[in-house]
């Protein structure tokens, strides 16, 4: 009875597995899907239409990007990471939100046990911007002003728990200061209020922000990042402003189901790491002063885990505290 039962199993299993090398092997065979958990014409809408068509071309397959925004982007990682099938012909296209809320907000899934990282894209820098109508010269003005009028000094964001917001909190929290959090649904719908002094400042990924501070309707008080931009030299880091150990960088990349076959998720990330080398992609990195992060799937499932890590010790630090 044993050896009966145990054949059966046998080749049951022989079966599955040779059913899920044959998918495998035979990938990609149709159109394939990248879920941008993020609003239109953010930066990870932007960035990610261009890589979908620069791995199309690697895949030999269209690869169509479907915008499903929400939840600080967690509504779209949540539904890769639980309902869609796990053969990689839908995989996601994730930033920092994805590693900040494992410790900032209640999910409903575990990115590191229900998402497997492919690949690593870049960090991108924002700029802390207000109107260039405003009375600011400084980031010590802000904070000043923040100080003398207490829930008075806002900052608009692209939403709860995107990096726009937790830039923000993370200045307030480092400054010892409250800022008022403004949430809009993306960072482009913050400007027109930024411009007329509705909200005093945001901090926006130079993709976009840069725009702005070239058109002349903002200003740029600082930027983000531990070093200063070579597109604008002259924009001081907040750190060297007098806030030792401020460092935010909005980092991108690629993740598919936990359960997807080990070959199909190397060959996305074959098709992201040709879309790296392309002149396309390499232009939009360094318009939006990008910096380079482990690109393989190995290296960059540690530097995700290391910016979950990272983030939980901020929490328990309590220099930024959970988000309601």
């Amino acid at each position: 009875m044993f050896s009966k039962n145990f054949l059966v199993l046998a080749i049951v299993t022989t079966t599955l597995l040779m059913g899920r090398e044959t998918v495998a092997q035979g990938f990609p065979s149709r159109p394939l899907t990248m879920v941008v958990p993020y609003a239109a014409g953010g930066s990870a809408d932007v960035l990610g239409r261009v890589f979908a068509q620069k791995m199309g071309e690697d895949l030999g397959q269209n690869v169509l990007v479907e915008l499903r925004p929400g939840a600080s982007g967690n509504l779209g990682a949540e539904q890769v990471a639980k309902t869609v099938r796990p053969d990689g012909y839908t995989f996601l296209f994730a930033s920092i939100s994805l590693a900040t809320s494992v410790s900032l907000t209640k999910l409903n899934f575990d990115p590191r046990k229900d998402l497997v990282p492919v690949a690593g894209v870049a960090s991108i820098p924002s700029l802390m911007v207000v109107s260039a109508e405003a009375p600011f010269r400084s980031v010590n003005d802000v904070v000043v002003a923040a100080k003398a009028r207490p829930g008075e000094i806002t900052f608009g964001s692209a939403g709860n728990g995107t990096g726009s917001h937790l830039a923000g909190e993370f200045l307030g929290a480092l400054a010892g200061v409250k800022f008022t959090h403004v949430p809009y649904k993306g960072s482009g719908a913050v400007y027109p209020d930024l411009i007329a002094q509705r909200v005093t400042m945001a901090f926006d990924v130079m993709g976009s922000s840069s725009v702005q501070v070239k058109g002349g309707k903002v200003k740029a008080l600082a930027i983000t990042s531990a070093q200063r931009a070579k597109a604008f030299p002259d924009v001081p880091t907040i750190a060297e402003l007098g806030f030792p150990g401020y460092e935010f960088d909005t980092w991108f990349g690629f993740f598919a189901p936990a359960a997807t076959p080990v070959d199909a998720v190397s060959r996305i990330e074959r098709a992201v790491l040709y879309a790296l080398q392309t002149d396309a992609v390499k232009e939009r990195l360094a318009f939006a002063s990008a910096e380079p992060i482990a690109p393989s799937r190995v290296e960059f499932g540690k530097y995700f885990n290391a910016n979950v890590e990272r983030w939980a010790r901020l929490v328990r630090e309590r220099k930024i505290a959970p988000l309601e």
